[in-house]
């Protein structure tokens, strides 16, 4: 059991002005608690696999991570892929929110183990809706499974 308090949510995300109305809009829904802001991708990487692990990511999960696709240093269809790729992270669900529509990131979202693909709106209510509408599903509604140990067999 962790020391630490569990993360609901992972919010992966370079661009300040999205990171701020992200998380106007889960406060002002009352679905700010636990959030976790990764700057980029390793950084985001770093939280779930690398020194930040000690606080306990990988035994207490985010319920759900939301990521950007394009983000500094390593990028978005990249964590996603190693996310998916390890048996201990593989169940979190993941939303991609990106400004991307290229049918190309969208597929290749899903073929890495996407749980969802989300075009960001560009106008604020619009944008704001869209982040509610995601917290209260994937933090009130779904069931999120139990993460993998290390020793479970890979598919």
């Amino acid at each position: 059991m962790s020391l630490f308090k569990p993360v609901e949510l992972l919010l992966v995300e370079d661009n300040p002005f999205d990171e701020e109305l992200a998380l106007k809009a889960l406060r002002k829904h009352h679905l700010a608690n636990d959030v976790v802001i990764a700057r980029d991708g390793a950084e985001a990487l770093d939280f779930i696999f690398g020194t930040e692990s000690v606080s306990g990511a990988l035994e207490d999960p985010p319920r759900v991570i939301l990521l950007d696709l394009n983000l500094p240093k390593i990028g978005g269809l990249e964590v996603l892929r190693q996310l998916k790729g390890d048996t201990r992270t593989r169940t979190i669900p993941v939303v991609v929110m990106t400004s991307s529509a290229e049918e190309s990131d969208l597929l290749d979202s899903y073929q890495l183990g996407a749980n969802s693909y989300v075009v960001k709106p560009v106008d604020f209510e619009e944008y704001t809706e869209v982040v509610r509408v995601l917290g209260r599903y994937w933090l009130l509604c779904n069931k999120t499974a139990p993460s993998a140990p290390d020793n479970t067999l890979q598919a």
